[in-house]
């Protein structure tokens, strides 16, 4: 795929210069600076963007993104005949204020940070996000934590799971908080970016290499370099340098003999028996890090990776592809844009919730995924809605709303607890599914799944607390269409869906119900359930 290349692009993403005085200014609102760029981008290009969506799609797509799951049909039918022209601020408004959206944003977050298959920062990210904590301070308390606390010090997994292993650490932190994967600079300087050098690797390193784990704890030593060959073979010494080349000068290391690193090793191991933290030493270079990635001069890669991950998160697809090629060879779609959210995101405090508002409350996120023109345009316009496949606990979810009978939420008074309790009880079906990437395909054993699980059959039977029992009451065979079309689809079914689904009823009258758990098995398992589009 072809990508706009410019030499203003490439320019705009180096780290250190200022276009503060080319942007649109402070005060525009998020959506209002999403809006503005997007579509000064695509009237460059001759880009027609698509369509806006209608209230059902709106309201799915919402509730998906920052409640993680879908609607129900008394929500559904309540946010379409509210005539309020500002219900769709009052919606976001209103979502982002349960509890459901920090939980849904932190294991988002945990997906991107931990290791595969763990899951030891959600809990400190939910806590961090109900406290109002700014992505700078999410970021400190997981590269340097605090012992003295408990959160802070789960957030030391980070660091911790991946100690072993200090290549994998350096990289990962780079990759995840930075946008730049360094890892091809190890050996040798990177062969297609001659921003990176093995010079930024080991100097990235050097933050990391007087760490290691002590128990349950992370620990640092006051001493300790680092020697690098290059590929001519002449050996170096690692300075402490960060990504945008700018060198922390530090104090003489503590000299140790023999008998003082006897002592030191003697101490933590009575420290790790003890379950205690070590003292940290007067010059951590974990905490250099952390004051140099957040200083003026140095900020823009962390505010421009958050932005654009968090873009990636709503849009589907991000203003630098792939998320961690952060570098003047692969410059953002939208410079200014993203320029624009850095400055927003560092100027506001880091902070996560308002930058999303912003994004979904702007005409950008409310495109149609349907595209009408003559060929559908390339992601990086942003001219329509990019279909998400949805997380597994996203699923879990929708799977387990759609399941039940719809009269089961429809008391006000108890469904908002009544929907919290059922899709917490059914979060054990998100084991069940893979965290998609970009690339996500149904997996075969997904397929199997709904095929051969008794308790996947449980939710489509026809019984009293089921869609399906419900449907089975229902007088009219175009009643039961439009029940089971909105309780799965949050919306209402088409002409061709009436007629389809009633002709196969009327062939299977002698089996009825066998017919009804088959519909809802159908849309249950189909991929408009699948994916938030």
């Amino acid at each position: 795929m072809l990508k706009k290349l410019s030499l203003l692009a490439a320019v705009l993403l180096c780290p250190g210069i200022n276009h503060a005085q080319d942007l649109l200014p402070p005060e525009t609102s998020i959506q209002d600076a999403v809006d503005h760029y997007i579509k000064s981008e695509q009237a460059t290009g001759n880009i027609q963007p698509a369509a806006q969506v209608d209230d059902y799609v709106l309201m799915r797509r919402t509730m998906l993104d920052l409640a993680g799951r879908i609607p129900t049909i008394a929500e559904v039918e309540a946010y379409v005949a509210d005539e309020d022209p500002q219900k769709r601020v009052k919606l976001v408004d209103r979502l982002m204020a349960q509890p459901e959206f920090t939980e849904q944003l932190a294991y988002d977050l945990n997906n991107i940070l931990a290791p595969a298959g763990k899951t030891d920062l959600e809990l400190y990210l939910v806590d961090a996000l109900t406290a109002q904590k700014g992505w700078d301070t999410m970021f400190a308390d997981m590269i340097y934590g605090n012992y003295e606390e408990e959160m802070p010090k789960q957030a030391m997994q980070f660091v911790n799971l991946r100690i072993s292993d200090i290549d994998n650490l350096t990289n990962a932190t780079s990759a995840l908080f930075f946008g730049v994967n360094i890892s091809c600079a190890k050996c040798h300087d990177h062969p297609l970016v001659s921003e990176w050098t093995q010079a930024h690797f080991y100097g990235m390193k050097s933050f990391f290499n007087r760490s290691f784990s002590n128990g349950d704890f992370v620990a640092e030593r006051a001493y300790g370099e680092i020697k690098y060959a290059t590929t001519s073979g002449e050996q170096l010494d690692a300075q402490l340098m960060f990504l945008t080349g700018s060198v922390i000068e530090e104090p003489e290391p503590v000299v140790l003999d023999d008998e003082g690193k006897k002592k030191e090793k003697a101490d933590f191991e009575q420290l790790k028996k003890d379950k205690k933290p070590a003292p940290a030493p007067a010059f951590s270079r974990r905490a250099q890090l952390i004051e140099i990635a957040l200083r003026e001069n140095d900020r823009e890669y962390f505010s421009k990776n958050i932005a654009n991950r968090m873009w990636h998160r709503i849009y589907g697809y991000g203003l630098v592809m792939p998320l961690d090629q952060m570098h003047p060879e692969n410059p953002p779609s939208h410079p200014d844009l993203l320029d624009w959210l850095a400055r927003d995101t560092y100027a506001n405090g880091y902070n996560l919730p308002r930058l999303i508002r912003g994004l979904v409350l702007s005409q950008t996120y409310s495109q149609s995924s349907r595209y009408d023109g003559e060929k559908r345009p390339a992601e990086f316009w942003f001219a329509a809605a990019n279909v998400k496949p949805l997380s597994p606990r996203q699923y879990a979810a929708a799977l387990a709303i759609a399941a039940r009978n719809p009269a089961h939420w429809e008391d006000a008074s108890e469904a908002e607890s009544r929907i919290a309790n059922e899709v917490k009880a059914q979060r054990g079906w998100a084991n069940k599914f893979a965290v998609p990437n970009d690339e996500f395909q149904v997996s075969v054993d997904e397929a199997l799944l709904f095929s051969n699980d008794t308790a996947f059959e449980d939710k489509i039977k026809v019984s009293n607390d089921r869609l399906g029992g419900e449907l089975a009451k229902l007088e009219t065979t175009e009643a039961m269409v439009q029940r089971a079309i909105k309780a799965v689809y949050s919306r209402p079914a088409t002409p061709e869906e009436v007629q389809a689904i009633s002709a196969y009823l009327d062939a299977r009258n002698d089996r009825r119900e066998d017919a009804i758990s088959q519909i809802v098995w159908a849309l249950m398992t189909s991929s408009e359930l699948r994916f938030n589009h």
